[in-house]
């Protein structure tokens, strides 16, 4: 079978590594990639955007399945135009991505369904985004409506950092926003695969949001993760999924736009029982790296049965009890401007400590590779625990050569100190 994987990231490269590790591939495709994901795909001269483009390759191809990464693509349609010339794709059409693509879509789809989600407002200007301010304690969470990388979250802990993160949003004219009542409670990522009726459990993870060590610093993309999310016990996954990600599943699914593929609930475990926090609808970055590190199935074999309706008839998903944990290198200047062309040396050596070194933001350059983003790496490793995991993982980032690059050194300390998880 042919398949074509859209995207360019960390998070396309472990899916290209995990793909081409099934006996039913023939030849996997990738657009636009990276160096790292031409070490297992045909790097094909495609962009994604040109869905006219995407589909004729599909077709010249004979493309037996298209994944899609990242969610602009699926925000953006491509799934439903490919789709629409019988070509399976794993990834949610349209009308279902506007759970990511639109906060406010998904706040008043929790409210009209009963999820249990904060308290929120919509909200389009600037003064009634700071009138609406006073419905809130000190601490409020602020969310830009639309896509924003990860980034467009402000976390607000002081009515003038709230009014700061208020005046940004609406500098450049007209915007929509949500804003949030801050929720108490410790933060896991669950991961869930639908074909549109069914629905099956598949790993959960914590990541690290902000840039510095202890938590401190501006939201990013993700500077690291670790799975399993040893807070998520599995009765409190249960519930997520009775009453947070199936009741999701079933609103969608009446309204006539099913949603298939990889359905990502961001979750606060509070006193009162999981909430939902935002939806993603795809895989996340860094936390698909680990997901894939721990995953014992054929991937390409499970997606394939997703993107055709066919996931009752495979068992269960199932992951390597072992711990994965992701320590991300980002160029300096991240997540501001960051410094590109830094050359990055030493991923060999890495690897040979046992670990995975994830490209995403690189480019070749000569015989080398060079820092073309923000997020540039991520050093994936397994252990017993996580703290076996995490030395694992901090040795193999050791090794490598980025002096233009920074990452914590402290992803996972939460379970390392025992607070959610077996101490090392």
């Amino acid at each position: 079978m042919n398949v074509l994987l859209i995207g360019s990231g960390g998070r396309e490269h472990a899916l290209a590594w995990k793909i081409a590790q099934s006996n039913r591939l023939d030849t996997l495709f990738a657009a636009p990639g990276n160096p790292g994901i031409a070490e297992h795909a045909t790097i094909a001269a495609l962009d994604p955007a040109d869905h006219r483009a995407t589909i004729d390759f599909c077709r010249r191809h004979q493309i037996g399945l298209v994944v899609i990464g990242p969610e602009a693509p699926l925000v953006d349609g491509l799934a439903d135009n490919i789709r629409a010339i019988g070509v399976p794709v794993f990834g949610p059409g349209r009308e279902a991505a506007k759970l990511e693509g639109s906060k406010g879509f998904t706040k008043d789809l929790c409210a009209r369904v009963g999820i249990p989600t904060a308290r929120y407002f919509r909200v389009t200007s600037k003064d009634g985004a700071l009138a609406t301010l006073d419905d809130f304690g000190e601490r409020v969470v602020i969310k830009a409506d639309g896509l924003a990388a990860g980034k467009g979250v402000t976390v607000a802990m002081s009515r003038a950092e709230a009014e700061a993160a208020i005046a940004d949003l609406f500098a450049d004219g007209p915007a929509e926003a949500v804003l949030e009542e801050f929720l108490e409670g410790e933060e896991a990522s669950l991961f869930v695969l639908c074909d549109g009726t069914t629905t099956a459990a598949f790993g959960s993870a914590q990541d690290h949001k902000r840039v510095g060590d202890g938590d401190t610093g501006p939201n990013t993309g993700g500077m690291g993760a670790y799975s399993p999310a040893f807070v998520l016990a599995p009765d409190l996954e249960e519930r997520a999924l009775g009453e947070i990600v199936r009741p999701t599943i079933d609103a969608l699914a009446g309204a006539g736009t099913p949603y298939v593929g990889v359905l990502y609930a961001g979750l606060m475990l509070t006193a009162d029982g999981p909430k939902l926090i935002e939806y993603n609808v795809r895989f996340g970055d860094p936390e698909c790296q680990v997901l894939m590190m721990r995953f014992a199935g054929d991937l390409l074999e499970t997606l394939l049965a997703v993107a055709e309706g066919r996931l009752a008839d495979l068992p269960a998903p199932a992951f390597d009890d072992a711990v994965a944990l992701t320590v991300v290198m980002a160029a300096n200047g991240y997540p501001g401007a960051p410094e590109t062309g830094g050359a990055v040396r030493g991923i060999a050596a890495a690897e040979a400590t046992g670990a995975m070194v994830f490209q995403a933001g690189t480019k070749a350059e000569g015989k080398g590779v060079v820092a073309a983003g923000g997020r540039v790496l991520a050093v994936t490793a397994t252990g017993h625990d996580v703290a076996t995991a995490q030395a694992a993982a901090y040795r193999a980032v050791d090794a490598l050569d980025f002096p233009t690059g920074f990452c914590r050194r402290d992803i996972g300390w939460r379970a390392v100190v025992g607070q959610d998880g077996p101490a090392g």
